[in-house]
């Protein structure tokens, strides 16, 4: 059996990455219809439905694949999560949805073609980032910090309005955001390339995001010569910042507790702040 239709399409950031010529993190599946009418029709094995975003799991070559119908998307609250609507839309339409025009493009399953409408391939070319409207922001904060990963990762950068768009949106902070999602985001961004992301985290303003009383520390960290890269580093930058919005689990309490434990002691032997937070991680780790 082959997972093969004309109406089945690769899409989002598969697409993207084989055009950049780099392995894909993930492969997506859009079906422009009912992807779980396609499925049971197909004779696919069914894992799991979930109807109310169109969406099926199934079991093909022994991998779990998800495949989405094609779906349209509005924010009745802005930073929260959207509202699936008009399930089995055109393709056009659940492209026009997505957050940046390189991740809103469609491969066809069985000729290869690409439906590139909104711009993503030039975008891809001269290596810019740019959102589909203006409100883009507005409408999921979070894409603020997925444009920093994706520029991490690729070396884009955003192009004139997108950045403008940016700007004027952190001047004008919606904070009731979904926090949850934005950690997630802060995870994925932090794990890429740190310092960086934490140098462009505060030059940029984005650091804001965390909340409304949240100002830039007094001192910046630097973990570049430290050789750590454990699961905790986005922490380890973001502890100098008040992250009281965020759902942390108990062992990143402890994390930040200790950083605001030995942010205040001085010194000793001219070791550095970051050698003592790491060296207590570690301690905690092999515990």
């Amino acid at each position: 059996m082959s997972l093969k239709d004309e109406n089945l399409y690769f899409i989002g950031g598969v697409v993207r990455d084989e055009m950049l010529g780099i392995p894909s993190l993930d492969t997506d599946y859009c079906y422009e219809g009912d992807a779980i009418e396609f499925a049971k029709q197909k004779g696919l094995n069914i894992l799991r439905e979930n109807p109310a975003f169109g969406t099926v799991r199934v079991l093909f070559e022994d991998k779990e694949i998800d495949i989405a119908s094609t779906r349209e998307e509005f924010y009745p609250q802005k930073g929260h999560l959207p509202v699936v609507s008009n399930i089995g839309c055109a393709l056009e339409d659940d492209l026009k949805r997505r957050d940046f025009t390189i991740n809103a493009m469609a491969k066809r399953t069985t000729d290869g073609e690409v439906i590139d409408i909104l711009g993503g391939i030039d975008d891809i070319k001269s290596k810019k980032l740019r959102v589909l409207h203006d409100k883009s922001f507005e409408d999921d904060p979070t894409r603020i910090l997925r444009a920093l990963k994706f520029s991490l990762r690729f070396g884009f950068t955003l192009d004139e309005n997108t950045a403008r768009f940016q700007k004027e949106y952190l001047k004008n902070i919606n904070y009731d955001m979904s926090y949850h999602r934005l950690k997630k985001e802060l995870v994925e961004t932090f794990n890429l390339n740190s310092q960086e992301a934490y140098e462009r985290f505060t030059s940029e303003g984005i650091y804001k995001l965390l909340g409304k009383s949240v100002l830039l520390p007094e001192y910046h960290p630097d973990f570049r010569n430290l050789n750590y890269s454990g699961r905790h580093i986005w922490l380890i930058y973001l502890s100098f910042f008040n992250l009281e919005n965020l759902e942390l689990t108990r062992a990143e309490k402890r994390i930040i507790e200790w950083a605001e434990r030995l942010k205040t002691e001085k010194q000793t032997n001219n070791t550095p702040i970051e050698s003592i937070i790491i060296n207590e991680i570690y301690k905690e780790a092999v515990s």
